[in-house]
């Protein structure tokens, strides 16, 4: 009797056990309260998502879609097809586009820097239909290059007809495409020299109008600490939008919000998703670019040794409070063999955290090492030989 009252009392515990397990909130899951339809919250750095709210969810992204313009006009000026003095003129297509503009006008001649402020600064659409004419050759050809970045980012639920986001039921993406081409966006310093005007104003260069007022659409900017960007939107049927990413330190956040129903929840849900992640995480530069983590003699090379570093500054996100949990472990050969070439991948950097290995960095040389000609080679012996 007493072993079958034990045992009861076991499959209670058991029971009850499991039962709390499964109604207990995931720490993983914040519970927190966001109004908007579809929202997410991630780490630029890591590209961890912290929180996330039907972000797979198809959605017409309304002026968000400019994220991408910039994206493009930003590759094309870093490869050298286009740059910023280059003079764009206004097309009859891009003067009748509609919607949010700076009012240019046919046979209007702007530069291309110009047209990119306006765009990030005004959401204007006419600058937008420019940029894609002057870079892609004609939109249709601009478009296609945003489907291929979108493809080439991994954003699988995505689809673009035009550069500017103006409704279309083929135009659409999702929080978390969005939350990817955003993590692209902000790393290209030039867009935040931008994004953080609050006023500026576009001279015409027919000179027939006065100049336009360009106001920022983004009511954060001086309001949230670290906010710096990104891209508001708004039609009838995307609702209220807003990509927004706020920096401090070295600690960069993107939210994304889609389909809310007042610019103010927008802008609320925004804040809440980024104070979340600000409150429970950091990013912690573990080893930075170029740091030397060992020397290696090499065999047959004109240098004895050479440097084995770290390719790119290398980030962790990590919840508040753990910092201390964070080891490196480096993985190497004892030596090496000419010849070898520059940012050659010779081994690994292990980051542990609380005793777990976390992420693999490959470990670089730093510079080429040549063979060894004839005459290095006696200098090597006879150096080895009179060395004491």
């Amino acid at each position: 009797m007493v072993y079958y009252n034990k045992k009861i009392s076991c499959i209670l515990l058991i029971t009850l056990l499991m039962l709390f397990i499964i109604i207990s909130p995931v720490a993983a899951a914040p519970q927190l309260d966001i109004k908007s339809p579809s929202a997410i919250l991630m780490d630029a750095g890591t590209g961890t998502i912290l929180f996330e709210k039907n972000s797979h969810e198809k959605m017409e992204p309304a002026s968000i879609t400019k994220i991408m313009t910039m994206i493009i006009a930003f590759e094309a000026l870093e490869s050298g097809k286009v740059s910023l003095s280059d003079i764009v003129r206004i097309s009859e297509r891009a003067w009748g586009t509609g919607g949010s503009q700076v009012f240019l006008a046919p046979g209007e001649e702007q530069t291309l820097e110009t047209l990119l402020k306006c765009i990030v600064i005004a959401s204007a659409n006419d600058a937008s239909m420019a940029v894609a004419e002057h870079i892609g050759g004609s939109v249709e050809g601009f478009v296609k290059l945003m489907n291929d970045k979108a493809k080439q980012l991994g954003m699988s639920n995505t689809n673009f007809v035009n550069p500017h986001g103006l409704s279309s039921p083929e135009h659409y993406t999702t929080a978390h495409d969005i939350a990817l081409m955003s993590r692209e966006l902000v790393k290209y310093p030039l867009f935040f020299n931008w994004s953080t005007i609050w006023i500026d104003y576009l001279e015409h260069t027919d000179k027939k109008r006065d100049a336009t007022m360009l106001a920022n659409t983004n009511k954060l900017l001086g309001k949230y600490e670290g906010l710096d960007g990104l891209k508001t939107g708004f039609h009838n049927k995307a609702g209220h939008c807003f990509a927004g990413t706020a920096r401090r330190g070295d600690f960069r956040l993107i939210s994304v919000v889609l389909n809310a129903d007042t610019s103010s929840q927008r802008f609320e849900d925004t804040v809440k998703l980024l104070d979340y992640g600000f409150g429970h995480f950091d990013s912690i530069k573990v080893v930075e670019k170029g740091s030397i983590q060992k020397i290696l003699p090499v065999e047959k090379g004109h240098l004895e040794n050479v440097n084995v570093i770290v390719p790119e500054d290398v980030s962790l996100l990590i919840e508040k409070g753990k910092e201390g949990e964070i080891n490196t472990k480096v993985d190497v050969p004892d030596k090496l063999c000419a010849p070898l070439k520059k940012d050659h991948a010779v081994g690994t950097l292990l980051i542990e955290q609380g005793g777990k290995i976390v992420k693999k960095v490959n470990l670089v040389i730093s510079e080429n090492v040549m063979k060894a000609n004839i005459i290095e080679m006696f200098k090597k012996i006879f150096n080895k030989w009179f060395t004491f």
